[in-house]
């Protein structure tokens, strides 16, 4: 039977691993994802675990690790946060066009300068063009599925892409929330064997990962292309399953919050739409008719469903917990995706961008009753003098 604990997203990601039933996991520390792998080493000693547990010199050994084992025909995992996952960078490209399902989780931190230890999202989003899935949990719940969730749209035939399941480090990894764990007939059910059409094995030589002429280049880009246009195709159908084996009501793409008389809403992802929950509810007391959607998944990012939810609100304030220097409008990576989204929209909405949560801080609850004023006050206004606000370093005047 399902169990309920109450545990932090690190060790949730391990729970899940465990139930996975991976074969060979590839470790190396870095705050705050270490301890998912200190975790995972303790099931492997005391014989929770079955996998082959292998201590690498650095990220960009581990990547190269669990490639091979991957292409052998096992199921792995790895992890890494910060500038972990820049280190790795090299493995990113030829994982994902070799289509090995590789999953690495990461457990955000931010980059250095100033490299602190919070929840800043930019070592993930600086490899979201490298063809991997990625997405956030927005608390240890949704990061102990997530985990079951990527796996099994990474694995299907389908798709073999990688995965970059994401955590804010620390909100997410270190602090503890109540986890249903799966019985071992839930996840059979869900997630089938790994078994890769194609994989390395002496009786059977093929070939993979070689160096291609010129001519060739854009045939292999084009494979990886399609793969993440047939992962946003298989999403519904996997989430669909998931939840109706392990009993959840997740949406496929965006879950909504208190949106369906929203003038205005918070657009954000990980743990950092929760708060922006609670900020909602009790705006609304004050007549401020304020939702919050929740983007599940980056990669692939949902166009469409993005363009007909938003479209519906008058004005959408975009938490950025990362940023793209010298972006459109100076903002990051979530706005141009959510401004590209809207330009074919049936309606178009004020967009305002809200760039928080940067080097690890905290964005607190008057920063959300903030923010919903300045949303109010641009659905109020005919011109909007300035669109983009660092949080905590200017006042918030759209007009």
């Amino acid at each position: 039977m399902p169990r309920k604990v109450r545990i932090a997203g690190a060790k949730a990601t391990a729970e899940a691993v465990k139930a996975a039933n991976v074969d060979v996991i590839c470790s190396y520390p870095i705050r705050p994802y270490t301890g998912t792998m200190i975790e995972l080493a303790r099931m492997v000693a005391d014989g929770e675990l079955d996998a082959e547990f292998v201590h690498g010199e650095g990220e960009h050994a581990q990547l190269s690790v669990v490639l091979g084992a991957s292409a052998a025909g096992a199921r792995v995992f790895t992890g890494t946060s910060g500038v972990g996952a820049t280190y790795a960078f090299e493995l990113y490209s030829p994982i994902a066009g070799e289509f090995h399902p590789v999953q690495c989780m990461i457990a955000n931190r931010t980059l250095d300068p100033p490299g602190d230890f919070g929840s800043e999202h930019t070592d993930a989003l600086s490899a979201r063009d490298q063809g991997w899935l990625m997405g956030w949990a927005a608390s240890p719940q949704e990061a102990y599925d997530n985990t079951l969730i990527y796996y099994r749209l990474g694995e299907d035939p389908r798709v073999m892409l990688p995965q970059f399941p994401c955590q804010d480090g620390y909100f997410i990894s270190h602090i503890s929330g109540e986890v249903e764990l799966a019985d071992s007939d839930q996840v059979e059910e869900f997630l089938p064997p790994f078994n890769p059409r194609n994989k390395l094995d002496p009786r059977q030589p093929v070939l993979m990962g070689p160096q291609c002429r010129a001519d060739q280049g854009a045939a292999i880009e084009l494979g990886r292309a399609e793969a993440m246009v047939r992962a946003r195709e298989v999403i519904p159908s996997v989430i669909a399953d998931f939840n109706r084996v392990f009993g959840r009501n997740y949406s496929p793409f965006l879950q909504e919050y208190m949106t369906e008389d929203a003038d205005m809403v918070f657009f954000g992802q990980g743990a950092h739409t929760v708060p922006a929950r609670l900020a909602a509810e009790r705006l609304r007391k004050d007549g401020l008719k304020v939702g919050v959607v929740q983007l599940r998944f980056m990669r692939p990012f949902p166009t469409d469903e993005v363009a007909e939810a938003l479209s519906r609100f008058k004005v959408v304030g975009v938490l950025e917990i990362s940023n793209s220097f010298g972006a459109v409008y100076d903002s990051g990576p979530v706005t141009a995706e959510v401004l590209s989204a809207l330009y074919y929209a049936p309606a178009q909405p004020k967009v305002l961008t809200f760039l928080g949560g940067l080097g690890g801080e905290n964005i607190r609850l008057a920063d959300y009753y903030e923010m919903a004023r300045a949303m109010k006050a641009a659905a109020d206004a005919e011109r909007l003098k300035k669109r983009v606000f660092w949080l905590g370093f200017e006042p918030l005047h759209v007009a």
